[in-house]
């Protein structure tokens, strides 16, 4: 029987992930069949630590915070990835998935502090490991939040799930013509100018030779495909 190809990895879910169709917030269905996905690789015996955005809640109070001082928004948006932590934590208790929340802002009546042996621990347990608040620091994204602890648990990858099967290129919605990436290296993503993470994230995973794989996170079965090795979504490497 095939053996999974990695054997820690972080997977990178952005807020909007578990709307569904909704216009914000969580949508039921959608999260349960996330959940699903995640229950699958864990059963393989894959160690899964996992960053979450918050722009499925922070979308909704956006247009109170227009003018607003952007620390105190971004402060805004890494409480609601607590939130959506805690609701993720939540559906992997009912399916019999063990996991723990770690913040990295301090509220410990909600949920634990970041402590990096720790999560590494309940990794090797076994458990999975949500990371919430981002970095704890205003005007960093998730997605430099994910290549930060990516690195810091010694990860074999970064999975970003987003709405698309992988890097293209161009945009395969007003270019049906556009072909899929199967693999890129870092430089090659940079010369032709493809938008993989955030600038910070990207040159840290470069840096640290931590390999990224977008995926589309709606694909049912994706994930397993992309942690058993297979030719899907894009993988960008050194």
């Amino acid at each position: 029987m095939a053996k999974p190809v990695f054997k820690r990895i972080l997977l990178k879910l952005s807020g909007e992930a578990l709307m569904g169709d909704d216009s914000y917030g969580i949508n039921r269905e959608t999260i349960e069949r996330i959940v699903g996905e995640i229950s699958e690789i864990v059963n393989l015996g894959v160690e899964l630590a996992v960053v979450i955005g918050g722009g499925n809640i922070f979308r909704g109070v956006a247009g109170g915070a227009a003018g607003m001082d952007r620390a105190t928004a971004d402060y805004m948006g890494m409480l609601a990835t607590v939130m959506n932590a805690l609701a993720l934590q939540d559906a992997l208790r009912r399916s019999g998935v063990s996991a723990r929340v770690q913040s990295a802002l301090n509220i410990e009546q909600v949920v634990e502090p970041y402590i990096r042996g720790k999560a590494i621990r309940y990794l090797e347990e076994g458990k999975v490991v949500i990371f919430g608040a981002g970095t704890g620091n205003p005007f960093f994204t998730t997605d430099t939040a994910a290549a930060l602890r990516g690195v810091e648990m010694g990860v074999d990858i970064v999975l970003k799930a987003t709405k698309v099967d992988g890097v293209y290129t161009d945009d395969p919605k007003t270019h049906p013509d556009a072909t899929r990436y199967s693999r890129l290296s870092f430089d090659e993503a940079i010369g032709r100018n493809l938008k993989v993470m955030d600038s910070t994230a990207f040159t840290l995973c470069r840096d640290q030779q931590l390999p990224i794989c977008v995926f589309s996170i709606f694909k049912s079965g994706a994930l397993r495909r992309v942690v058993m090795g297979e030719d899907e979504g894009t993988r960008v490497h050194v």
